[in-house]
């Protein structure tokens, strides 16, 4: 079609006549999302995270002791959303020891209505900081709400989900072969 309609007017290939394309079914309030989901926002019930599958991706919890400032997560980010600002603290030193400098998070913050929701950021950080969890109501009216500073990503981890156990007919990992070596001298 070569002329603009105004907006409302329906131009879907349903009302054009393509009898290629099904249309969509709605119920009676014009949800497309089935009655059940209807009923639901009509009676005001959140969804349950129960009903998402195991491996759904929420939204990403921070556990800030783990974090090394690194900067991996932000440098692996295709969309640029994390930003990460610290300051190098000078411990002192043992005896007889040089004074160690280290790094002190300041500032971390994802800024979600920029995330893709990839992932890449938890699988390039070195330290286990970074997790998934399964929580999606985190839905904000202003969009600047969205930048989540490290005491909001803090708040998400209890609900991240423990790992999967280990199988028990595998090998052990390195680190507990090496702890159970130590265990035993």
């Amino acid at each position: 079609m070569t002329t603009m309609e105004p907006r409302g007017a329906d131009s879907s290939p349903q009302a054009q006549g393509d009898p290629g394309r099904r249309p969509r079914r709605q119920d009676a309030l014009g949800s497309a999302g089935g009655p059940e989901l209807v009923a639901r926002e009509a009676a005001g019930l959140e969804l349950d995270a129960g009903e998402l599958p195991p491996r759904s991706r929420g939204v990403i919890g921070l556990l800030e002791e783990n974090c090394t400032v690194c900067m991996l997560c932000a440098r692996e980010c295709p969309d640029w959303c994390i930003y990460i600002e610290s300051h190098k603290q000078t411990a002192p030193a043992p005896e007889g020891g040089r004074p160690r400098v280290r790094n002190v998070l300041d500032r971390f913050a994802i800024d979600f209505s920029l995330c893709m929701y990839c992932g890449i950021c938890i699988e390039a950080c070195p330290f286990d900081a970074l997790f998934w969890s399964p929580e999606f109501e985190y839905a904000e009216y202003d969009i600047r709400e969205l930048l989540h500073e490290k005491g909001r990503l803090g708040e998400w981890m209890p609900t991240v989900p423990a790992p999967p156990a280990h199988d028990p007919n595998g090998e052990p990992a390195k680190e507990e072969a090496t702890a159970a070596k130590k265990a035993a001298q």
